[in-house]
């Protein structure tokens, strides 16, 4: 069975930093290409970064503009979303998904397998 835990989040005041981890087990880790999506309030689960199962390439949703970095170690079974200048419309449940697949996906559909997610608030 396939659980991914998300820890990390919390209150955290604009122009700070929150590093997200997602501990995964019963999956072959390394075969599988990793994400984080968001929700906010009201509105629909959006991409935010996913990093390919070998860890060698990723890509990132419009919005971060270089503020995220993704990033996994397979070792440890665990992916990272690092948070930096962070804004209040940051501000959502982040989870993190198992992708079907070793290559990298910004489609929801693509990933087969979700954590509870963990709430990330910024305060203006």
């Amino acid at each position: 069975q396939v659980q991914l835990v998300e820890s990390g989040g919390g209150l955290v005041q604009a122009g700070g930093s929150v590093r997200l981890s997602c501990a995964a087990s019963g999956l072959t880790f390394s075969t599988n290409a990793m994400g984080w999506f968001r929700q906010a309030p009201g509105k629909e689960r959006e991409f935010v970064a996913t990093i390919s199962g070998s860890g060698l390439s990723a890509y990132y949703g419009d919005f971060v503009k270089g503020r995220f970095t993704i990033s996994r170690d397979n070792a440890k079974n665990t992916v990272y979303l690092q948070m930096n200048s962070l804004k209040p419309e940051d501000t959502a449940v982040y989870f993190c998904a198992a992708s079907r697949t070793p290559g990298w996906s910004t489609r929801i559909s693509s990933y087969g397998n979700w954590g509870q997610g963990t709430q990330v608030t910024v305060s203006s």
